[in-house]
């Protein structure tokens, strides 16, 4: 069995989508003062590699909180976009992959983005889906989509048509991935467990690929 670790370090100073506030991680007690060590966090529910509930941009949908555990573990497969140089990623560019996507509740889309991290370039030309490949998506019974980039609407998406396609299904969307290259099994598992806080828009999760070898 191998599981690789598909998460961004929480960190002050990371990077965020433009206009969140960065997080802080402060030292509220010190082993020299106090005995012990304890941290103080302060951050938004959508930092670093995170997961979106249908309540995060639907006004009837599902907080993280009213799915069930089973909604963040299940067989995934990774469709690879990472050596294309097309900014949306199409539905021709998808049908080759429909076997796969029918047989998993989770699909990652790979577009290598995740090597610009801690970089400009990461906010920029990253790779998204088109609506009609949103659409296409949608209709298989899955779990949640994923992407290694820091939204799966394009950058300069103000109405975040791509998450309103998938979240009336439930399809939870998970963001900033990375890692995706030490996956080397087509399909495997993959756990996204949340923070289980009430009225969860978001959560950062601890994303692992657990592979048989």
């Amino acid at each position: 069995m191998k599981i690789t670790d598909l998460t961004h370090v929480i960190y002050s100073g990371m990077p965020v989508f433009p206009g969140t506030e960065q997080p802080t991680l402060e030292k509220a007690n010190t082993l020299e003062k106090d005995g012990f060590q304890e941290a103080k966090i302060t951050m938004y529910s959508h930092t670093g590699t995170h997961i979106d509930a249908p309540a995060h941009m639907l006004s009837n949908g599902p907080y993280l909180d009213n799915l069930d555990i089973e909604h963040f573990i299940g067989n995934a497969t990774i469709l690879d976009f990472s050596n294309s140089t097309i900014k949306l990623i199409d539905l021709d560019m998808l049908k080759p992959y429909e076997e796969k996507v029918k047989n998993v509740d989770f699909v990652i889309i790979k577009t290598g983005w995740s090597k610009y991290w801690s970089d400009s370039k990461y906010y920029e030309d990253f790779p998204s889906l088109d609506l009609e490949s949103a659409r296409w998506l949608s209709q298989f019974n899955l779990k949640g989509i994923g992407i290694d980039a820091i939204s799966i609407d394009a950058m300069e998406s103000t109405t975040f048509a791509v998450h309103k396609i998938l979240m009336p299904r439930n399809i939870i969307i998970i963001e900033n991935l990375t890692n995706l290259d030490s996956i080397t099994n087509e399909f495997f598992i993959l756990s996204i467990l949340p923070l289980k806080n009430k009225d969860a828009d978001g959560s950062p999760v601890r994303a692992i690929s657990i592979e048989n070898i």
